[in-house]
């Protein structure tokens, strides 16, 4: 049997074009808006500049980040809000959009306007979020303290003012939207099993637990891997939500409400806020890195 030669179309000088600027494009937008300024703020956190004055940068060597991690007071509250930050996702939300992937893949009634009701949060920007968690906590007239019999009294928390109990109130809000982030992903996932697994695991007398944890859930291996990232990276970005609340202070210190108090406003201090930046970006590259390498280290082992 003869075989049959297939024609390779080559691309014309239109095509080229396009298929450069759709490169370009993007790449160049990428540059200008991400790389470049991520290069000036680690030099800059190498000066002192008033951010005003473009003859008065002034070399700094390390000493902006040795007073961040010796003299800045807030730094290392904001570290153990950041961490627990990432704890309370890790066991709280990303556990509860697994929990709520799993009802909605059991093909109940209605499930594609649950899933758009728990979905709905992530659609919004974590501002806006927290401008609806206001109205929730509001002392005087906010639900909550309202649903408790508190509203307009002495008695009534204040749960986004009191910095004993602010930080919870926020995580909270936090999980709202985050935990409909992760159900999307793990619904996304738990489709994509290959239904013969659990069949199998029901042959071998596996119950619905056994069959979930030890066949279903490691089948999602990738999919775990891209939410331990998220999770890392949400916790670390976390910022619209306690700057809308108290422009994170009092008790709502994070490491990016530190670089946005340095970096706008009248007491800004350019250099330590860019090594508050640069200091985040090192911190966030870590979980990113480790994704790569597993991602492009199995296409290595598999080819």
């Amino acid at each position: 049997m003869p075989t049959t030669r297939r024609k390779v179309r080559r691309l014309s000088r239109q095509d080229k074009i396009v298929l450069t600027a759709m490169v370009a494009i993007p790449t160049l937008i990428e540059l200008v808006f991400v790389w470049l300024p991520t290069l000036f703020s680690i030099g800059l956190s190498l000066t002192r500049w008033n951010g005003l004055d473009l003859t008065d940068i002034r070399p700094a060597g390390a000493s902006n980040y040795q007073f961040v991690v010796e003299d800045y007071p807030p730094f290392w509250p904001a570290v153990q809000h950041n961490v627990l930050w990432l704890v309370f996702l890790a066991l709280i939300a990303t556990p509860l959009g697994l929990l709520l992937a799993v009802l909605l893949d059991q093909k109940i009634r209605g499930s594609r306007i649950y899933q758009s009701i728990f979905f709905a949060p992530v659609m919004l920007s974590l501002a806006l979020v927290g401008v609806i968690w206001q109205l929730f906590y509001q002392r005087d007239h906010g639900l909550l303290n309202f649903l408790l019999g508190t509203a307009g009294q002495p008695a009534a928390v204040d749960w986004f003012g009191d910095s004993n109990v602010n930080i919870w109130a926020a995580l909270i809000a936090a999980t709202w939207r985050h935990s409909g982030y992760v159900m999307l992903l793990y619904l996304a996932g738990l489709k994509g099993v290959d239904p013969s697994l659990r069949e199998a695991a029901a042959l071998d007398g596996a119950n619905a637990a056994q069959t979930f944890f030890r066949v279903v859930f490691p089948a999602m291996r990738p999919i775990n891997i891209v939410i331990v990232v998220i999770t890392i990276i949400e916790s670390l970005r976390a910022f619209d939500i306690v700057y809308v609340i108290n422009r994170g202070t009092n008790g709502l210190e994070l490491i990016s409400a530190l670089v946005i108090q340095n970096l706008v406003g009248e007491g800004q201090v350019i250099g330590v806020g860019s090594a508050l930046a640069t200091i985040l970006l090192v911190i966030s590259l870590v979980p990113i890195v480790f994704y790569l390498t597993r991602t492009f280290g199995k296409e290595a082992k598999e080819s």
